[in-house]
């Protein structure tokens, strides 16, 4: 990476564009069903790539569930050009959340073998989404691990060892889904979870060569790129989920950093985790620009470029299409309908049903009640006190 870096600000408030509902039939539509070729490995049938989905239903020790499975299967069967499944810790000790999916062990082979068949079975690409909480571990089920002795009172920052130990957890994450049959893995790096709290100047105040200057506190981020690629197979895929907001981030050098990664062709697609793929940003050097067109306007050569963020329509798909991306993530719409690409593919005019629903309709769609009760916690999903 470049010694050089231009002076970041502050990201601070973002100013959200919210455009009627865009019914029309877009021109693009069609297009989502163009197949897509990556970097490594086979191409994505379709445009369309199910968003990485917290659903607290795994094994108290990270273990698939029957409930994992189950949910896996139905979407395997959704139309989904790429599935990944929901973020999985990398270390014991890395838990973000009750619930959550490990990949940290080799007890969990079985249950991710299974989730992988089902989705090669089902005729799209699968990844495991690794993940490591740093200072965000669930203080209950692991160990708080920062980057700076700052963030949390009375808990000691990571040593150079300690984040090296982390380093090679993810590497060997990545290996043990590559056996599981998965075709590749996504990086979370989003949310303030390790690898977004590193690239935070707010959150990482390091003296190490971890810490510093913006190419510093990217090298944990880029070791584990390079770390990955050089132990998994040349058809390994590896996809880097990236989000531009709070804990102390700064555009500009999110941007740099991801020009960087683009250029050297580090990955294989780039998932753009906005909360609304319409934002705005308020101020600093791309005021008035969508959050979206900052990073679609870099050169990025083989590396596909999507993003998530309330895309509940057909048109509103093929819009992202036309204004730059290569791909697009399902969330809150596949949870609603697990055939979202199905029902595009039919309806080039199909819309998602208005929020909130009703926890009855989740339930007959085939959703847990476990998943059922994780949603109540998002605002305006599931309709307040209905059964």
């Amino acid at each position: 990476m470049h010694s050089h870096w231009c002076e970041g600000w502050n990201l601070g408030v973002l100013a959200v564009f919210q455009p009627a509902r865009f019914l029309e039939i877009s021109m693009s539509v069609p297009g989502l069903f163009e197949p897509l070729t990556l970097l490594h490995g086979p191409a994505m049938r379709n445009r369309f790539m199910l968003a990485p989905l917290t659903n607290q239903q795994s094994r108290p020790d990270g273990a698939a569930s029957p409930f994992d499975q189950d949910w896996i299967r139905q979407v395997a069967q959704g139309g989904y050009a790429l599935i990944q499944t929901g973020a999985a810790s990398v270390e014991a000790d890395g838990i973000s959340y009750e619930g959550q999916l490990g990949v940290h062990s080799d007890t969990h082979l079985p249950g991710l073998t299974e989730m992988a068949t089902s989705i090669r079975n089902g005729g799209g690409l699968s990844a495991v989404q690794l993940n490591h909480a740093g200072h965000r571990a669930h203080p209950e089920l692991g160990v708080p691990a920062p980057a700076s002795a700052a963030t949390l009172p009375g808990v000691k920052a990571l040593t150079t060892e300690e984040v090296e130990r982390i380093r090679d957890s993810f590497v060997a994450a990545a290996r043990r889904a590559e056996r599981a049959g998965f075709d590749g893995v996504a990086l979370h790096g989003a949310f303030g979870w390790i690898l977004s709290e590193f690239l935070s100047p707010e959150l990482n105040d390091r003296k190490d060569m971890y810490g510093g200057s913006t190419e510093n506190r990217a090298r944990l981020l880029i070791e584990v790129i390079e770390g990955i690629r050089r132990v998994t197979g040349p058809d390994f895929q590896i996809g880097w989920r990236l989000s531009v907001e709070r804990y102390g981030l700064q555009l500009e050098e999110l941007r740099e950093i991801t020009a960087e990664i683009l250029d050297h062709e580090l990955i294989d697609y780039l998932d753009l985790a906005l909360w609304d793929s319409a934002q705005i940003v308020r101020g600093g050097a791309f005021k008035g620009q969508t959050m979206l067109s900052v990073f679609t306007g870099l050169p990025r050569k083989g590396v596909r470029v999507g993003t998530a963020g309330k895309i509940m329509s057909a048109g509103r798909a093929g819009q992202l299409l036309d204004e730059g991306c290569d791909f697009v993530l399902i969330g809150r719409a596949a949870i609603l309908r697990r055939d979202f690409p199905l029902r595009v593919r039919e309806n080039p005019g199909h819309d998602s049903p208005e929020l909130p629903v009703t926890a009855q309709y989740l339930r007959d769609g085939g959703l847990s009640e476990r998943f059922i009760n994780h949603m109540r916690g998002w605002q305006s999903f599931v309709r307040r006190f209905s059964v």
